[in-house]
């Protein structure tokens, strides 16, 4: 398959994989497009705030982009080594089963803010839905511009690479 051809598969991730990665879907996706997000278009995405902790380590797909690229997010939980596992993982197929597309791992941890943080963590980690709800959506507003960002930075990458396998740390999005 020659390398106009080759299509990407974009995994966005972190700890949870249920929010800055659901909103970093919907940016990619063309879902949602603006920066200033209401409540109801927040709470309304895919996944947004809906997986636990029994759904890490799972790859969800969220859609192809207008490209025919893939989209999926992952919850990776506390583990330093997931992410270098499943890169190391990758080369393994592309070099002994041959195969051909591009595989885009972008983090979005580092756009969390610390109301998504908290809020996520009555959420989801005390089960105080409720409680952690309103926080998480606050955190969700503050951060959606990061996030839009770090999507375009990260389909830029990807289309300036000629690498196989791509992990993109996002550093410079921190919240």
């Amino acid at each position: 398959m020659n390398r106009e051809m080759m299509k990407v598969i974009y995994i966005y991730h972190d700890f949870g994989g249920t929010h800055t990665t659901s909103l970093a879907a919907a940016y990619h996706l063309k879902i949602i497009q603006h920066r200033k997000l209401k409540k109801e278009e927040i709470v309304e995405l895919p996944y947004f705030n809906k997986l636990t902790k029994k759904d890490a380590g799972k790859f969800i797909f969220h859609g192809a982009d207008e490209e025919g690229n893939l989209v999926y997010t992952l919850g990776r939980r506390s583990s330093k080594l997931a992410m270098e596992t499943l890169r190391n993982f990758c080369h393994l197929l592309n070099s002994h089963k041959g195969m051909n597309d591009k595989i885009v791992f972008s983090n979005t941890s580092p756009a969390v803010p610390l109301a998504l943080t908290i809020g996520g963590f009555i959420s989801k980690g005390l089960g105080l839905d409720r409680l952690g709800t309103s926080l998480v959506i606050i955190g969700a507003q503050k951060c959606s511009g990061n996030i839009l960002e770090l999507v375009n930075e990260t389909k830029k990458i990807a289309a300036g690479s000629n690498a196989d396998i791509i992990k993109i740390d996002n550093k410079e999005f921190q919240a």
